[in-house]
């Protein structure tokens, strides 16, 4: 019931999920700290060693403290001035919108960063000088530099800007992989949910066929047998809500699937399961191995009277699970999987879908005679289960 209610609130989530849009995602508190304080001190001081050094080079003295204060509050007075318009550019959607507005934001922007800019540098550097035994500061004569400014800024208003387009390309990029991811995996899960919903009724249908042959000739057989498929269709709806199950379920519902099968050939099914120790927590496809004993009794069994031999085999390779179901019937020639039948050739599909590309099925000729098909997958464990194969599988070898 966990499960399920777990299953219904993820579809709930992918149902009430926000289509996606092109702006990117806002900026995290630790992008904020560098692209706010660690990269402009970071220039600052390495403006303010070149600067010493240049000093020192030309056996000018002059106190190390003086372009300390000087390129800290051109930097930090650039950030203060940049980071808003920046922020406002953003928020306008100015990136989407026609040249002529990029055109009349941008020459205001200039023209209020560069003049707010020089008049912090002024008024910060005058409060400061002092404070730290610099004495007065002398800017020079401020409309001209005013003027001898703008160069400058002009350029560091384009770099800034131009770095910001640059970072927001790559957020909508990676913005962009991101929903493709989660559209392929979607994608990928509804291509699951479909071939599972088309192997349910073909079951079904299968399980009611063979029940409506032997109503008419024994009913307290096919009574048994109508209570058999109650069960398994119970525990098989109850897999059906996911993708995989451990190997304990899928032994269970396919232990109900043999006990139906022998309510109707008797002792012309012998039916053998081996399953390596340790196995039981391990993860499957759900209804991985009823499609395969089905298709054994229906297309394995050699001519009446030779009993229809069918055996499942799990054991562990590595780090891979590998299942084999083979039987003692003339084989199968199938022209890929298109001709293999409904439940093989879902079987496979759903594989792929499941672990890629990667070829984890075979068909093959087994030492009974008949088909051999197997199963390769990755070995994963699901730890909240600890059941051992024997309590997992109902059936019993015969």
């Amino acid at each position: 019931m966990r499960e399920r209610a777990l299953d219904d609130s993820m579809e709930m989530m992918d149902r009430s999920r926000p289509e996606a849009t092109t702006e990117p995602p806002p900026l995290t508190r630790a992008q904020l700290v560098v692209l706010l304080f660690v990269i402009p001190t970071a220039m600052a001081l390495l403006t303010v060693a070149y600067r010493h050094l240049d000093t020192v080079a030309n056996g000018v003295s002059r106190p190390f403290m003086a372009p300390l204060v000087e390129e800290l509050t051109g930097h930090y007075g650039g950030v203060l001035v940049l980071a808003p318009m920046v922020f406002l550019a953003g928020r306008i959607g100015l990136a989407r919108r026609r040249w002529p507005a990029h055109v009349a934001f941008h020459a205001i922007g200039i023209a209020v960063y560069s003049g707010l800019h020089t008049t912090l540098n002024w008024g910060s550097r005058e409060v400061l000088f002092p404070l730290v035994g610099l004495g007065d500061y002398d800017y020079g004569d401020i409309p001209v530099r005013y003027a001898m400014e703008l160069p400058k800024d002009v350029s560091i208003y384009a770099l800034v800007f131009v770095i910001a387009a640059l970072f927001d390309r790559y957020r909508a990029s990676r913005d962009r992989e991101l929903r493709t991811a989660d559209l392929e995996a979607r994608l990928a899960r509804a291509q699951l949910q479909n071939l599972q919903a088309q192997l349910n009724p073909h079951f079904v249908f299968n399980a009611l066929n063979t029940i409506s042959s032997v109503m008419y000739e024994d009913v307290a057989r096919a009574d048994r047998m109508l209570a058999g498929l109650s069960e398994l269709l119970r525990r098989a709806l109850q897999a059906s809500r996911r993708h995989e199950v451990t190997l304990a379920e899928e032994l269970e519902v396919l232990g109900l699937y043999v006990e139906i099968m022998r309510a109707r050939f008797g002792e012309r099914l012998r039916f053998d399961v081996a399953v390596e120790d340790g196995l039981a927590d391990v993860l499957v496809p759900t209804l991985l191995l009823q499609p395969l004993v089905e298709n054994a009794v229906r297309h394995g069994a050699p001519p009446p009277p030779e009993p229809a031999r069918i055996e499942v085999r799990v054991r562990r390779e590595g780090d891979d699970v590998v299942f084999e179901v083979e039987d003692n019937g003339p084989g199968l020639e199938v022209d890929g999987w298109s001709g293999a039948g409904v439940g093989l050739a879902n079987t496979e599909a759903r594989l792929r879908g499941l672990y890629g590309d990667a070829p984890s099925m075979t068909l093959g000729r087994g030492r009974l005679g008949g088909l051999l098909v197997a199963i390769r997958i990755p070995l994963r464990r699901n730890s909240a289960h600890a059941l051992a194969p024997e309590e997992a599988w109902t059936g019993s070898a015969s």
